[in-house]
């Protein structure tokens, strides 16, 4: 099928289900980030980022033009900017250059630029994915395997604003959380840039750049680790490592980086062979290779300190490296790092074991070891940021086709006038038959004047960073959005949306805002002035229990062997190198195992082949035997512990495969040695399956049994992710044909506060349901008689309106939605009995954006013809919040009795004089003399006797 019919369907369906739960939006302003109207801007903007470079002087974009005129008079070696490795130039160099040399020299200065980069592939979807698609080095989709693989790539040269990005958090009304996981993203670090001399033949490669937060410990260095992916890599290894290395690369390359990073106590890594040398010691340190270092990350190499990293010390600890302590706690003297279980990593200390660099701080050594590098000029300070260029080519048809054609072999961007840039059709969505993408299947995918366009699409990310400017001008044919509707809405002033976001979208669009602003287009450089993460609603799961029959029928047998008294003689769990058994009596000699019928005769060779090189017995037992003879079975192990013929012996008995057997969950120990499988969530009701609609929807196990207690067959739950996987995603059609929109609605927030992950619960909406019919009872009888009258209410019932209209007001400026709910709930306990229209109109009102349908309803059977979202919200009036009385509470001897309201200007002495006369006072007075009554106005009242 199509995408956009895909598309268009998906977008009705939710557009539908949007509706049915009474979302305010205003429709007039929907986008489709599909629609050529929309992507033509995306497509826009890249041509904007295509022709700009980033001046480091004025810190913002700028015309790639005006470079070009800048390299024309006077090269490139005053041009302070943020670029790929250019050599310096001067401008009768350039000058002289042909059309493509000149272009490859400006692709290193682009904002968005060609670069063979390494990405994550995965041949079996047939494209590169982000690192945010990819879980233990598979495909989130299809779970299939990725590697690492070197490829020609679009990026947005993002790192040229890290500083900005970083800096803008500050003025940012977002949580602590989210703020830090952009920080470590960004990940701006200060330390020193030096090279690293190769020792032996390897020395006519050069050297090997490397950034360290540390330079203070360079004396430290003992090796050195290249990532997997490093360009010299290959070059380095010695023949005889070179078998070993490239097998650890072949399989580094089918890890995601995100595991590679996380995956902490796992050391490996391989040794080149060849050699380095450090630069301050002047001795050689090994080069080995580990897919804990990054090609991404600084230079894809580290020199790694053992004694002042934790990774390098588990390194060295496991390859037997040298580790040198060189930064020492001050007042402490110097360990012996072959004792330490882990490495000291404080930047605090006073330095040893560096020569020039003894006796001085960490602080004062950093900048001391730079001054000496720089002097030997092998490097010198550096400041770099974790965050890397975004790749924004995909290799699949649905995306924004680049604006960009080629010209001997050299990208150029399509006029203005030519956007959009549409989708050609194809005859297959899948790669070309030679790995080229989609695109490349499209007929006459040229431009009017015969030059190739390019094949990729932009990634997901591309439509949906700017989304929001859109919204604010969505039908100007003419621009991206106006200047004026800009100046009017600025910026978007609340965003609701997952922390799973902090590290793609969030980062995309501030980039590209800022990008936007630089350009002059944007009045505002952020984004998004304020966000909220909303917690994750987490879905329900229910669970059967399948008896695994091979665990369970192992179980039976070894209860009865202890009650023979036999489990002192027979091993359980027997392992015999790699091999594992069920049972072994050592003796004797005598293997026992227990398998499926199937699973036995298919083994059968393997247990004879097993036999003979071990000359030991083997009885095999199928597992409808254990379970419906247990006594025969039993007997029979016994009588072959007498039998010392050799062999394998097949006991049948009574042969016929088990079922399947489901146990409820609390039926007995058979849910032990079971396995829980998801069972669709909308076949249950309070954990009590539907056992016929569960044969339908898994007929395999039609024939199944179920063993039930009291009748029913009892599900297992857990609170865990709603996913399609876990069959406990909640669909919001079939709860809004159950219990209504409003329900939903107002038990999703009644659920509890907006930050929070929050566990859905069936029998929760049923409480928020039977609260809408208390409020309806206030409006209604239960004939359906419209009950509301004109009469004047009293004191105490606008006391109660008033303080929920205060507490409604506070807590949506807070967003304490739940909390709102609540004060429903018992704002409509307390007018049980009340049916003024005084009252119930502004609380019609009141409760309009928590259950839009009812309200509506209430409003018109108040007789409102216009619709109530034209009037105002309700204000409370102060005098109604005010305390008239208060409840004291009465205590004699200092236990509390009973509590008593009174008016709150009463004086004390009436205070007094209220509770002595009290007919609650009587029984605790009775008899007794008052030495003394003890008033304290608004608090208590406390009365001595005796």
């Amino acid at each position: 099928t199509h995408p956009e019919i895909t598309t268009r369907k998906n977008i009705k369906r939710y557009r539908k289900q949007l509706e049915s739960l009474g979302f305010s939006f205003d429709w007039d302003r929907e986008i489709n980030t599909s629609d050529p109207k929309y992507y033509k801007w995306t497509q826009w903007t890249f041509i904007r980022l295509f022709e700009s470079w980033y001046n480091k002087q004025t810190d913002k974009a700028e015309p790639i033009a005006e470079l070009i005129k800048y390299f024309q008079k006077a090269g490139n070696q005053d041009v302070n900017a943020v670029c790929g490795n250019v050599e310096s130039f001067s401008s009768v160099s350039w000058n002289a250059m042909n059309e493509k040399e000149q272009q490859e020299i400006l692709m290193n200065y682009r904002l968005a630029y060609l670069s063979d980069t390494i990405v994550n592939w995965c041949p079996a979807l047939g494209t590169v994915l982000a690192n945010d698609e990819i879980k233990d080095g598979l495909s989130e989709r299809g779970g299939h395997p990725v590697e690492h693989k070197m490829m020609k790539q679009w990026l947005l040269r993002i790192t040229a604003y890290a500083q900005r990005l970083l800096a803008g958090l500050e003025k940012l009304e977002w949580s602590d959380s989210l703020k830090e996981m952009q920080r470590n993203w960004i990940g701006r670090s200060e330390g020193a840039s030096l090279t690293f001399k190769l020792a032996g033949k390897a020395a006519a490669l050069g050297g090997i750049e490397v950034f360290t937060t540390r330079p203070d410990t360079l004396f430290g260095a003992t090796f050195m680790v290249l990532a997997p992916e490093h360009e010299l890599l290959e070059k380095l290894i010695v023949p005889e490592q070179r078998e070993k290395v490239e097998a650890y690369i072949s399989k580094a390359k089918n890890r995601s980086e995100r595991d590679r990073i996380t995956e902490v106590k796992k050391v490996t890594g391989e040794f080149t062979g060849a050699y380095a040398i450090n630069p301050l010691t002047c001795k050689e340190i090994p080069i080995l290779t580990a897919d804990y270092v990054l090609a991404g990350y600084g230079t894809g190499a580290i020199m790694a300190v053992p004694a002042h990293d934790n990774r390098d010390f588990a390194f060295a600890k496991t390859f037997g490296l040298p580790i040198i302590q060189v930064v020492v706690k001050e007042g402490e003297k110097p360990g012996n790092p072959a004792n330490w279980k882990e490495s000291y990593d404080s930047k605090e200390g006073i330095i040893i074991n560096s020569g020039f660099l003894n006796g001085l701080s960490v602080k004062e050594a950093t900048k001391a070891a730079i001054d000496k590098l720089k002097a030997m000029k092998i490097g010198t300070g550096k400041i770099n940021f974790r965050l890397r260029d975004a790749i924004f080519s995909r290799q699949r048809y649905w995306g924004e086709p680049f604006p960009i054609y080629y010209k001997n072999g050299m990208p150029y961007p399509l006029d203005d006038s030519e956007l959009p840039l549409k989708l050609p059709e194809v005859d297959k969505y899948l790669p070309t038959e030679t790995g080229e993408p989609p695109l490349a299947r499209a007929e006459n995918w040229k431009t009017k004047e015969g030059y190739p366009l390019e094949t990729n699409t932009m990634p997901g990310f591309a439509g949906s960073s700017a989304y929001y400017l859109r919204y604010m001008d969505p039908h100007n044919d003419n621009e991206y959005f106006s200047k004026e509707a800009n100046r009017y809405w600025k910026e978007v002033d609340l965003y609701v949306g997952g922390d799973e976001h902090a590290t793609g979208h969030l980062i995309y669009s501030r980039f590209w805002n800022k990008f936007l602003f630089d350009l002059g287009l944007v009045c505002k450089d952020e984004p998004f002035k304020k966000l909220i993460n909303q917690g994750k609603i987490q879905g329900r799961s229910n669970f059967v229990y399948r008896v695994n029959m091979e665990k369970y029928a192992e179980y039976l047998l070894w209860k009865h062997i202890k009650k023979l008294g036999l489990d002192k003689e027979i091993i359980r769990n027997y392992k015999d190198g790699t091999r594992r058994f069920d049972f072994y009596h050592q003796e004797k000699e005598l293997i026992v195992e227990i398998k499926s019928l199937e699973k036995l005769e298919k083994l059968k060779p393997y247990y004879e082949d097993y036999i003979k090189t071990t000359n030991k017995r083997l009885i095999l037992i199928p597992i409808a035997d254990i379970i419906d003879n247990i006594e025969d079975v039993a007997n029979d192990i016994i009588q072959t512990l007498q039998n010392y013929d050799k062999g394998v012996i097949l006991n049948k008995g009574e042969i016929r495969e088990s079922k399947p057997l489901f146990v409820s969950k609390n039926i007995d120990d058979r849910t032990l040695y079971s396995t829980p499988l998801y069972v669709d969530i909308n076949l249950v009701d309070n954990d009590v399956l539907d056992i016929e609609a569960f044969r339908q929807w898994r007929p395999e196990f039609n024939e199944a049994e179920f063993v039930l207690e009291q009748g029913k067959y009892i599900c297992g739950f857990e609170v865990e992710k709603m996913s399609k996987s876990k069959h406990n995603v909640q669909n919001p059609d079939d709860l809004i044909g159950k219990y209504g929109a409003d329900t939903l609605r107002l038990y999703e927030m009644f659920l509890g506060p907006i930050e929070q992950d929050k566990p859905w619960d069936i029998k929760g909406i049923e409480g928020v349901s039977r609260f809408l019919k208390k409020l309806l009872r206030l409006y209604f009888d239960d004939d359906g008689n419209f009950v509301v009258s004109n009469e004047t209410a009293l004191d105490t019932e606008l006391k109660v309106l008033h303080k929920t209209i205060k507490k409604i007001h506070d807590d949506i400026e807070r967003f304490s939605l739940n909390t709102c709910v609540s004060a429903f709930m018992i704002c409509v306990k307390d007018l049980s009995s009340c049916h003024k229209r005084q009252i119930l109109e502004p609380l019609s009102i009141l409760i309009e954006p928590y259950a839009p349908h009812l309200a509506q309803e209430l409003w018109q059977a108040l007789g409102h013809k216009k619709s109530l979202s034209t009037a105002a919200f309700p204000q409370y009036d102060e005098k109604y919040l005010r305390e008239n009385t208060f409840a004291y509470p009465v205590s004699f001897n200092g236990k509390m009795r009973f509590k008593l309201e009174l008016p709150v200007d009463m004086t004390k002495a009436e205070v007094e004089k209220s509770v002595l006369s009290a007919q609650n006072s009587q029984p605790w007075l009775k008899g007794k003399t008052v030495h003394k009554v003890i008033v304290v106005p608004k608090r208590i009242v406390n009365i001595v006797v005796s």
